[in-house]
């Protein structure tokens, strides 16, 4: 292992240090990576959080604001967080001229925010990243407001078995040598890809959302399975 690049133990130091390296290119990587499906996937995110004007949303593991300014056009109030100090500079410099997007160094264990600060919260391929996912889980239920969204997409397990082992092949086989070529960070992606692995599948994920005390919560696939879209809501109670 090298010290550009986490491993399972999802150091946060090291993590956000690894995004931190990769947050210039990091947009055109994944696009080039998921070929192209990863604005697909925005687009399906935005339209499960359905911002509305004067809304407050949190978008966490935001990365350069992509999603953010994607969830922004509403009309909403848009806070970009995350943890990595390089992918918030890259954000604001690309997109600090967006009047309703504001940029925010946040640990998704510790949020810093107000219980039931935020009309709905969103992250995107970043859950997989944190150290205590469940303990993020619940740091998201206490800055929701009562009644509130959360909308998660993130990696998962496509279920049709022929589908699969073409998803492995592709991770194990070619997305290491593309990413050689586009990524500043190849070792990067070699943990992208472990990550992908280790990570619990749909109705697992759907669990941990509920045990951390969201209701109404469904998921869909998207792109059979590769990506798996989760919502659910907080308790009016």
């Amino acid at each position: 292992m090298t010290e550009h690049r986490a491993d399972l133990g999802k150091d946060p130091d090291r993590v956000s240090g690894m995004f931190d390296g990769v947050a210039a290119g990091y947009d055109r990587t994944n696009t080039v990576l998921s070929l192209g499906n990863d604005r697909l996937w925005r687009i399906a995110t935005t339209r499960a959080v359905a911002p509305k004007p004067g809304q407050r949303i949190l978008d966490l593991a935001a990365g350069t604001g992509a999603s953010s300014v994607a969830l922004a056009r509403s009309g909403a109030d848009i806070v970009a967080g995350d943890f990595s100090a390089g992918m918030i500079a890259e954000g604001r410099r690309r997109h600090g001229h967006v009047p309703n997007v504001t940029f925010a160094e946040a640990d998704a264990m510790d949020l810093p925010f107000a219980d039931g600060e935020f009309d709905a919260v969103t992250i995107s391929f970043g859950l997989r990243n944190v150290n205590d996912p469940k303990k993020a889980l619940a740091e998201m239920l206490r800055v929701t407001a009562p009644g509130g969204k959360l909308v998660v997409c993130e990696f998962s397990h496509p279920q049709n078995a022929v589908f699969a082992s073409l998803y492995r092949l592709y991770n194990d086989r070619i997305l290491p040598s593309v990413a050689k070529v586009v990524s500043s960070n190849a070792d990067a992606y070699d943990y992208l890809n472990e990550s992908i692995k280790d990570w619990p599948d749909q109705v697992t994920l759907s669990s941990w959302i509920r045990d951390a005390g969201w209701s109404a919560v469904a998921h869909r696939d998207l792109t059979f399975g590769i990506v798996a879209l989760h919502r659910a809501l907080k308790p009016l109670g």
